[in-house]
């Protein structure tokens, strides 16, 4: 049966955070047929930050659609303020997402794509690491040219797989910090979500010892203003810190963890396990996408001048093509010339707006790697 030509979308987005938006914005300027599906809201990953985390990048480089971003005080962006703006530009550009509409199979039908949506409440990762989807509401299908995954890479937590690591008082994220207020809390990790959770729950009031499977933490993968803060709470006793470590099991109230072959007890009301996050690949998977790199980050191969794919008429752009990242090559601020390469491979046009040159370099910087 042949489809009629309008019923074909040019292309379709999956994953509204800011490089899908982007995306979305660059296409329409050019005159694209769009359709933008998000298993979330606008943003998700933002929204399961804990309160009032900032970002490492300063506005102006995580800032989208050319649209500066305006933060109190000149400073650097929360995850709150952040989730606001993207909304705020969506709403300005006219950008119509559809939010809730989880993507649960993609497959090639002849000269497109069919992409089957459903409605869901959640979106993916978090604190829900798979959207709950609707039961009433059968799969529908949009057909489309060309497929873009925008889908992020920090969907459900790197765990340990250790005894103990489902229990209610452990978890994988941090939350509201106030709740830990007097409270003994372990957290296990020693990179930036780790290294602030230990300085803010502190400043709270709770009792904080941070266990870490190196000796001493990195600078380059520590957000300068955080580590000298760290450094003195540490040297003065004010944080308790467990070096060259790792965790055996947890208990009850109280977490077992191993040095040079020895075990040994510190007790624990909570425990954080801020270990770091994987990608979900499932649509990868299903579009039998090649891999980079299968024993680590399992990243997408793709086209640096087009960011396609191994498969025609598949792209990938923002975080995603990082795969599941142990050390943040691929992040907002490198991602922006990805949109402007799609979108030259799809409709002949680029962005509509100005390209940071700095951007250039930043994206060239991570694919030199």
């Amino acid at each position: 049966m042949t489809i009629p030509d309008d019923i074909i979308n040019d292309a379709a987005i999956i994953g509204a955070g800011p490089i899908g938006l982007e995306l979305h914005a660059a296409l329409k300027a050019a005159g694209a047929s769009v359709r933008h599906l998000e298993a979330g809201a606008i943003g998700h990953t933002f929204s399961w930050w804990a309160p009032r985390t900032k970002f490492f990048s300063s506005p102006d480089r995580i800032a989208i659609c050319g649209i500066p971003l305006a933060v109190s005080g000149q400073d650097k962006a929360t995850g709150d303020e952040y989730v606001r703006y993207l909304v705020n530009v969506a709403r300005q550009l006219g950008l119509n997402v559809e939010t809730f509409r989880a993507v649960t199979g993609i497959r090639k039908s002849d000269d497109h794509f069919e992409v089957d949506v459903t409605r869901s409440a959640e979106g993916v990762g978090g604190l829900e690491s798979m959207p709950r989807m609707s039961r009433a509401n059968p799969a529908d299908a949009i057909l489309a040219r060309n497929v873009i995954l925008t889908v992020g890479n920090m969907h459900a937590p790197r765990r340990l797989d250790v005894e103990g690591e489902d229990l209610p008082h452990v978890s994988h994220y941090l939350g509201d910090p106030q709740k830990y207020f007097g409270r003994r809390v372990v957290i296990v990790g020693g990179k930036n979500s780790a290294v602030e959770a230990a300085i803010r729950l502190h400043r709270v009031g709770a009792r904080v010892t941070i266990a870490y499977r190196q000796e001493t933490f990195d600078a380059e993968r520590i957000k300068y203003w955080l580590l000298p803060e760290l450094e003195w709470l540490i040297e003065k006793g004010r944080i308790g810190f467990e070096p060259s470590c790792t965790v055996e099991r947890i208990g009850d109230d109280q977490i077992v963890l191993a040095r040079g072959g020895e075990a040994f007890e510190r007790d624990a009301d909570f425990v954080l396990l801020l270990t770091g996050y994987v990608q979900d690949q499932s649509l990868f998977d299903q579009l039998g996408l090649d891999r980079i790199d299968p024993e680590s980050t399992n990243r997408p191969a793709y086209d640096h001048a087009t960011m396609q794919t191994s498969v025609p008429g598949v792209y990938v752009a923002g975080t995603a093509c990082g795969g599941s990242q142990q050390r943040a090559r691929v992040f907002i601020e490198n991602s922006h010339l990805h949109v402007d390469r799609i979108c030259r491979a799809i409709t002949g046009k680029g962005v509509p707006w100005p390209i940071d040159p700095e951007m250039q370099k930043l994206t060239d910087k991570h694919e030199e790697r």
